[in-house]
C-alpha cells in the first residue's frame, strides 16, 4: 500500500479550495525546477583546511514555501548552512511526504511527519528514521464553530457530522480509537481542504490545521472551537527530519552539522521580530512563485501577511515547549517517542520506537554546542 500523504491545508491567503490534481502538478513542476539547481547527489568530502565540506544536499519540504519553513529560510539567509560546510542546501517545495524521494535517493533529508514515515515503515518496511522534529505537537484539530456544534471534548464528537479529507481517514480514526468512541456514533463526510462546508453549516466539525484553517475561519468572522489532536489522545511529532538508515549510517557528521544549522535558523525564527519573519517568508514565497512562472500563486493565491503572522504565532506553540526549553529544539523525549508510536497504533500502524526514531545525532548537536539549548535567551 502507498504511504498516505498527510493532510495539508492551503497556505496563507488562499481564497479557493485546494485542488489536489493542481497541487500535484505544481509539486512536480517545482521539484523539477528546484532540483535542477542542485547537484544530482550529495557530496561529502574533507576540505583542504581540515573543516568538513559537505557539498550540496536536497531537502524535501512537506508543503509550499510559507511560514512553516521560517527556520530553514533563516538558516539560508543568515549563512548557517554555509558555516556548517554546505555549498548549497536545496529546499524543494511540496506538497510531498518525501518518503518516495528519500528511498530513491533524489533527496537526502525530508521534512515529513510521524504518520507518513510510520505508515511507510509499517506497511512497506521502509528503512527510514526520524532524527529530530520541529513540531513537538502535531497541528491537527477538529475545528467547529463556537456558536454551532462547539466541539470542545472528544465526547462532543458523538452524534456529530465531521468533514474529513480522504487522506486523513486513518488519523481521524485514531482520535476516535484513542477516546473509545464507536465510529458508528460519528458521521464522516468526505471534504476537500476548504473549510467552507463548516462555515455553511454543512458539517458540525472539520478536520483542520491549527496553523491554517482555524485561522482562516476566524478571520472570516466566525468564533471557533478547536479540539487539538495532540491534547486529546493523539500526540505525535510532525515536521520531522527524516533520512534513510543508510544515509544516517554514512553521513553522521554531515547530519550533525545540518541539524546545528537548522537549530540556529529556528532559534532566529522564534526570536526575531514577527514583522521581519513575515517579510522573509514572503520573499521566499515570492521567489518560489517566480521560479514557477507564477503557477504557485495561480493555484494558492498571494501570501497574506496578516495570516502569516498569525500562523507563526500558532506554530510557535507547536515548536517550542517545556521539553524543548529544557533539552533544545528538535529533541524528542522518550515519553513523546512512545506517545507517537502509540498514536500511530491507534491509527492502525504498528511500529516500535526503535524502528521509527534515532535521536543520537540531535543529542550530539547539544553535546557539542550546549549553548544552543537556551534558544530563547
Amino acid at each position: 500500500m502507498s504511504t498516505p500523504l498527510r493532510a495539508r491545508p492551503a497556505p496563507s491567503g488562499r481564497g479557493a479550495s485546494r485542488r489536489g490534481a493542481a497541487a500535484s502538478v505544481l509539486s512536480a513542476t517545482l521539484v523539477l525546477a528546484l532540483a535542477a539547481c542542485g547537484s544530482d547527489d550529495a557530496a561529502t568530502a574533507g576540505g583542504e583546511d581540515g573543516d568538513a565540506s559537505h557539498g550540496e544536499i536536497n531537502v524535501q519540504y512537506s508543503w509550499i514555501k510559507n511560514e512553516e519553513f521560517a527556520g530553514e529560510f533563516y538558516a539560508e539567509e543568515n549563512g548557517y548552512y554555509d558555516e556548517a560546510g554546505f555549498d548549497a542546501v536545496n529546499g524543494i517545495s511540496g506538497p510531498d511526504t518525501g518518503v518516495a524521494k528519500l528511498l530513491s535517493g533524489s533527496v537526502q533529508v525530508a521534512l515529513s511527519d510521524a504518520a507518513s514515515v510510520g505508515a511507510a515503515i509499517a506497511e512497506q518496511d521502509a528503512p527510514l528514521k526520524i532524527i529530530g522534529a520541529t513540531f513537538q505537537k502535531n497541528p491537527f484539530t477538529i475545528l467547529s464553530l463556537s456558536d454551532g456544534a462547539d466541539i470542545a471534548t472528544p465526547e462532543d464528537l458523538v452524534g456529530k457530522t465531521i468533514g474529513v479529507q480522504d487522506s486523513n481517514a486513518s488519523v481521524f480514526a485514531a482520535i476516535l480509537n484513542a477516546n473509545d468512541i464507536d465510529p458508528a456514533d460519528v458521521e464522516v463526510v468526505p471534504v476537500d481542504f476548504d473549510p467552507t462546508p463548516l462555515m455553511n453549516g454543512e458539517v458540525d466539525g472539520f478536520m483542520a490545521y491549527l496553523t491554517n484553517e482555524a485561522i482562516t475561519v476566524e478571520e472570516a468572522g466566525y468564533g471557533v472551537t478547536n479540539l487539538p489532536y495532540a491534547d486529546n489522545g493523539v500526540p505525535y511529532v510532525a515536521e520531522t527530519f527524516t533520512v534513510t538508515e543508510q544515509y544516517l549510517a554514512e553521513n553522521q557528521d554531515l547530519l550533525v552539522d545540518f541539524l546545528t544549522a537548522e537549530v540556529k535558523g529556528w532559534t532566529d525564527a522564534l526570536t526575531e521580530p514577527t514583522e521581519a519573519t513575515v517579510e522573509l517568508v514572503s520573499d521566499y514565497y515570492d521567489k518560489a512563485a517566480s521560479e514557477n512562472d507564477e503557477g504557485l500563486e495561480a493555484v494558492f493565491g498571494a501570501l497574506d501577511p496578516v495570516k502569516t503572522a498569525k500562523g507563526l504565532a500558532a506554530q510557535e506553540e507547536l515548536v517550542s515547549t517545556a521539553d524543548t526549553e529544557a533539552e533544545g529544539l528538535f529533541t524528542i523525549t522518550e515519553e513523546l517517542q512512545q506517545q507517537t508510536v502509540d498514536s500511530l497504533a491507534a491509527a492502525g500502524w504498528e511500529v516500535s520506537v526503535e524502528e521509527l526514531f534515532d535521536t543520537s545525532l540531535i543529542d550530539r548537536v547539544y553535546e557539542e554546542n550546549p549553548d544552543l539549548v537556551d534558544y530563547l535567551s
